[in-house]
C-alpha cells in the first residue's frame, strides 16, 4: 500500500475586481512596497508555505498582466468578472491541483503577512475549514481572510459560489466545519475599499 501523502496547499488570490469604489483602476495594480499590490501578495502567499498561487484576473486583465510580474504564478482570467466574486472563486479553485487544499486570499488586504499564511497551514485540521479571524472594536472575533478550504470540501464550496459570494454561502450552511484562528497579532484583516483606507498602503 502506498504511503499517505498529506495534501499540499495552493493559494487562490482573487484579483479580478475593477476597484470602482476607489476610482484608481484595478486594486491589483495599486503601488505597494515599490511594486504592485498583486505581486506583493502573491509573494506573501508563496513565502508563507503555499506551493503555488493561482491569480484570478478580470477587470483590465491585459493591463494587469503587462504591468505586474506574475510569471512565477498560475494566472487565469475571468471574462465574467462583473458578475461578482463567485465566478472568480470557482475558476481559481478549478485551476488548483485537484488533491490540494485551497487557501483563498483577497488582493485588497495589504496587511496580509506570511506569518498568518504559515499559521493557517500549520493549524489546519483534516476535513475542516481554517479561517483567519480578527477582533473588532467590541472584542468579538470575526471570520475574515485568508480562508483555507480542505481538499475534501473545496468542490462543495465552489458549487455554492454565486454572485458576489465566494465561500460565504457554504460557510453559512456549515458553521460546524469552521475553525477560527486569531491572526490579529500577525496581520491586518482590513479590506481596502474606500479612499480613506489608502493609508493601508503606507
Amino acid at each position: 500500500m502506498a504511503d499517505f501523502v498529506e495534501p499540499s496547499t495552493t493559494a487562490v488570490l482573487l484579483a479580478a475586481g475593477s476597484g470602482s469604489r476607489l476610482g484608481l483602476g484595478p486594486k491589483a495594480l495599486l503601488p505597494f512596497r515599490g511594486r504592485t499590490l498583486v505581486e506583493v501578495l502573491a509573494d506573501v502567499l508563496l513565502d508563507g508555505g503555499c506551493r503555488d498561487v493561482v491569480v484570478v484576473l478580470g477587470a483590465d486583465a491585459l493591463g494587469v498582466a503587462e504591468n505586474a510580474d506574475l510569471a512565477a504564478y498560475t494566472v487565469v482570467q475571468n471574462p465574467d468578472w462583473q458578475t461578482g466574486m463567485g465566478g472568480s472563486f470557482r475558476l481559481g479553485v478549478a485551476a488548483a491541483p485537484t488533491r490540494d487544499h485551497v487557501l483563498i486570499a483577497l488582493v485588497d488586504q495589504p496587511g496580509l503577512t506570511q506569518e498568518t499564511v504559515a499559521r493557517l497551514l500549520t493549524l489546519h485540521r483534516p476535513g475542516r475549514v481554517t479561517a483567519a479571524a480578527y477582533r473588532g472594536a467590541d472584542g468579538v472575533l470575526r471570520r475574515g481572510h485568508p480562508l483555507l478550504l480542505d481538499a475534501s470540501l473545496r468542490a462543495q464550496a465552489a458549487e455554492s459560489a454565486a454572485g458576489d459570494a465566494g465561500a460565504r454561502l457554504f460557510l453559512q450552511e456549515h458553521p460546524e466545519l469552521v475553525d477560527l484562528v486569531d491572526c490579529g497579532g500577525q496581520s491586518g484583516g482590513e479590506d481596502l475599499d474606500t479612499p480613506d483606507q489608502l493609508r493601508l498602503l503606507e
